[in-house]
């Protein structure tokens, strides 16, 4: 949701200085440096100037951190609180510098960025508003503060923009197909969320983003699954996962939606079951090519269950007495989700509680409760991997097994073609006889060791079979 914050301090005092670095621009004649804004379909060109580093403020609204802010609840709290203290610009400034998978690591992007500033110097213009606060260039101004210079070039806003201005030019700037450094995923999901709550329509907002309508509804469902998760992870002690813990699942998270559309309007059910297992094979941090073995055999086979500790099943609710819907005026209840599916949450909830306790950060956790949770999930995924390698080894023989039926399935494929290629042939009198005299002798041969294999150990062959053998067997008329 878009928020408005106030202004920070000396607000006034700061756009009091603008003004006058913009008047002194305009005045000293000469070339003026100016840079392109656009904003909701707009456009305007807005004066480029020199601005003291030290008085300048991160812009707390910035989508390129705003999942990345989950990462210290204690301190995105004091951030909500008040933004422009130093502690809060502090948290921003270490955020940006961050690998947005994981911002206890330094991001080498940043690094990178940080060595181009110090080598080629500022090659394009941040933007800030009237207030001092920057729009564009936020990571920028980090580094080159780290450099120690004093001062940044930035492009200054009209006084009138609000906040609502001010995040749709991000968002242009952001989008743009020349931008650098893309947004994470989690914060592109946010960032469209943001502008449904503004009240842009899904063609409107799938525009804007460069994607089609039905990949923007998708990315609409991926978010709320992850919040859903999130709200899920909650424990008696306040401790959650957070938005950040899902970036880098963006490929195995549209998988599982595309499973999950497939299997919906089949069987509700079995959709909501492998839903959870995915996702709880997501949050072990399993690999897309494993995830995706938990299908609609990995279900009906059942391998999950074979391999889970009595401590998991244990737990999971009796569906009939726990998801029971009441009718009010009927004084009748009927049947909530499945028992397979309240099974299949309740695990899932097991799971996203653990890996809440051990991926807090914050104070007020026991380390028996973190390590606790670890043992959870080192139980879960041996389980997990377990009946994933088994689920893999059956569905490699499965393969196996259907290998040849389809391979002959595309050769009779091929034949059937080869019927309409040699009508249209004969009538425009171009076949080739003598070559097509060749390849029905290397089809005999073929058929004839086909006919050979597939008699082995055969004492009641089929139907087609059968023919097979007799057509080889027969005597050549020639």
């Amino acid at each position: 949701m878009l928020r408005e914050f106030p202004p920070p301090p000396r607000a006034a005092e700061f756009s009091e200085t603008i003004k006058k670095k913009v008047q002194e621009a305009k005045e000293t004649g000469g070339t003026r440096e100016t840079v392109r804004v656009d904003w909701n379909e707009q456009q305007a060109h807005v004066e480029v100037i020199d601005l003291p580093l030290g008085g300048l403020y991160l812009n707390p609204g910035t989508h390129r951190i705003r999942a990345q802010r989950s990462h210290n609840a204690e301190s995105d709290a004091a951030l909500d609180e008040d933004p422009w203290t130093s502690a809060s610009q502090k948290y921003l400034s270490f955020l940006l510098q961050a690998e947005p998978t994981d911002p206890n690591v330094r991001d080498p992007d940043f690094e990178k960025l940080k060595e181009s500033l110090e080598q080629f110097g500022q090659n394009d213009p941040g933007l800030v508003t009237h207030q001092g606060v920057l729009v564009n260039g936020n990571t920028r101004a980090v580094a080159l503060r780290l450099l120690g210079a004093q001062t940044m070039r930035v492009g200054v806003l009209p006084e009138s923009f609000t906040w609502a201005d001010i995040n749709a030019v991000e968002l242009s700037l952001q989008l743009r197909m020349d931008h650098r450094r893309d947004y994470t995923y989690v914060n592109r999901l946010l960032a469209m969320e943001e502008q449904a709550s503004l009240g842009r329509t899904p063609e409107q907002i799938a525009k804007e983003f460069r994607i089609q309508v039905k990949t923007y509804h998708q990315e609409r469902w991926i978010l709320s699954t992850i919040k859903e998760l999130i709200d899920r992870s909650k424990s008696g002690g306040g401790v959650t996962l957070r938005l950040v813990d899902w970036e880098g699942a963006q490929e195995r998270l549209k998988e599982l939606h595309r499973l999950y559309v497939k299997l919906e309007s089949v069987d509700r059910d079995q959709a909501e079951v492998l839903k959870e297992w995915r996702l709880a094979a997501i949050l072990l941090e399993f690999s897309k090519t494993d995830v995706r073995h938990i299908d609609e055999d990995f279900l009906k086979e059942d391998y999950l269950s074979q391999a889970l500790p009595a401590s998991f099943t244990s737990e999971a609710p009796d569906a009939d007495d726990e998801n029971a819907v009441s009718i009010p005026g009927l004084g009748m209840t009927v049947p909530g989700a499945s028992s397979a599916v309240a099974e299949a949450r309740a695990l899932n909830d097991q799971l996203l509680r653990a890996a809440a306790a051990v991926r807090h950060t914050g104070a007020g956790l026991a380390d028996s409760d973190k390590a606790r949770g670890q043992g959870v999930l080192d139980d879960a995924r041996k389980a997990f991997d377990e009946a994933i390698e088994v689920a893999g080894r059956s569905a490699r023989l499965r393969k196996r097994k259907q290998l040849a039926p389809a391979r002959l399935a595309e050769a009779s494929a091929s034949i059937d073609q080869c019927v309409m290629d040699l009508v249209q042939a004969r009538t425009s009198r171009s076949l080739d006889e003598e070559v097509f005299d060749e390849a029905v002798l290397k089809l005999r041969s073929s058929l004839r060791k086909l006919a050979q294999q597939a008699g082995r150990g055969l004492p009641n062959p089929g139907d087609g079979v059968a023919w097979l053998l007799r057509a080889a067997s027969s005597e050549d008329p020639r």
